[in-house]
């Protein structure tokens, strides 16, 4: 057991790093790829100054330990940048509060408005085409409006 580890060398490093990193696409989880990562660094480390193997089990643990904090601060940044847009995935709210110019004049209680390249159906008190109309409402793919 102790030759084994006696022989650990960069390139051995740097095959159990891809080989742990290939791991991470047979089984998704984003483990396997920080602890490929690790042996990874320490077998660049191994190229420049050629540690002991206790010294480099050592450093494949120090990487791996600190892999942890990495991941939850990528994770963390990843996940901002979607509350960065709180409308990411309800588009439609984004509306509210917009105020957008009748296509077609509201008769009856319905009417249209051109909003970008889409005609949305809205609903609201009777008004003539080309009157601004502010969004209060969603629904599915009907607009509430009101006269702004």
């Amino acid at each position: 057991m102790a030759e084994m580890f006696s022989t650990l060398g960069a390139w051995n490093w740097l095959i159990f790093g891809f080989v742990l990193m290939a791991l991470e696409l047979l089984a998704p989880g984003v483990f396997m790829f920080w602890l490929g990562l690790a042996a990874l660094l320490v077998g660049l480390v191994s190229f420049a100054i050629n540690p002991s193997w206790q010294t480099q089990l050592l450093m494949f643990a120090v990487f791996a330990v600190a892999a942890v904090p990495a991941w939850r601060h990528f994770a963390r940044s990843a996940s901002s940048s979607s509350i960065s847009n709180p409308f990411l995935n309800k588009r439609t709210k984004a509306l509210i509060g917009r105020e957008f110019t009748l296509e077609k004049p509201i008769v009856g209680g319905t009417g249209t408005v051109r909003i970008d390249d889409t005609i949305w159906r809205v609903a609201g008190p009777d008004a003539p085409a080309g009157s601004r109309v502010r969004v209060v409402q969603v629904d599915g793919a009907s607009l509430t409006v009101a006269a702004a």
